[in-house]
């Protein structure tokens, strides 16, 4: 696990070491429902504000949901679909429609914690833009209990983004950015949780410039 992580930091670091990098810090908030139907069936609902240039304004808001099927006691398949809208100062605003398909793979106990994939592979599209990009970007996430009962865990989890092609308004294909989070898990009521922490943002922009974001980061998980 420390191999994964130790190659999470690195890639970050050199993404961000090769070209003049433009930092921000942001905020941002998520709330998910998350819950089953019968026998098999998933379903999850987030809405997820991101408020940039020093967390002064609005940036984007996610709105996004899901549909699946449990396969096994540890795997899980969804379908579902994001609208995200990205407020224009003075214009019409510059939606994205993400339709995507995941896996959720729950990987068992490595090095005292809890291992788990999540892989999504998404088409988006700008309500204002040409064009389509295809990505994938899949999170490996280890928590680790501080204390034995239902208590705070340790968090860390890493997700490179992956573009198969390109547009004129997206990251060249390749690495599109690499997300990295550190933060403790907090349980609440029943099974929900909360999950808060620093999240480190490298994207890979087109242009001579790269971008770093440094996110204060707060995830709402509500199992009823």
């Amino acid at each position: 696990m420390r191999k994964i992580l130790f190659a999470a930091a690195a890639l970050c670091s050199a993404t961000a070491a090769s070209a003049e990098t433009t930092q921000d810090g942001q905020l941002w908030g998520n709330v998910t429902l998350m819950s089953s139907f019968g026998k098999r069936g998933l379903y999850f609902l987030e809405a997820q504000p991101r408020f940039a240039d020093g967390a002064t304004r609005l940036s984007q808001l996610l709105l996004r949901g899901g549909i699946g099927l449990q396969v096994t006691d540890n795997l899980g398949v969804y379908a579902g679909y994001l609208h995200m809208l990205v407020p224009v100062a003075g214009g019409r605003d510059n939606n994205e429609e993400r339709p995507f398909i995941q896996l959720m793979w729950q990987m068992g106990e490595v090095a005292g914690g809890k291992l788990s994939t999540r892989t999504r592979i998404e088409h988006r599209s700008f309500s204002r833009r040409p064009g389509d990009v295809v990505r994938v970007r899949s999170m490996i996430r280890w928590s680790h209990a501080l204390t034995e009962g239902k208590t705070p865990r340790a968090l860390l989890w890493a997700e490179p983004f992956v573009a198969l092609n390109s547009q004129f308004w997206s990251a060249p294909a390749g690495l599109d950015q690499l997300r990295s989070f550190v933060g403790l898990e907090l349980p609440l009521a029943g099974k929900s949780t909360l999950e808060a922490g620093y999240m480190n943002q490298a994207l890979n922009d087109r242009g001579p410039n790269n971008r770093m974001n440094h996110i204060a980061s707060f995830t709402l998980f509500i199992r009823p």
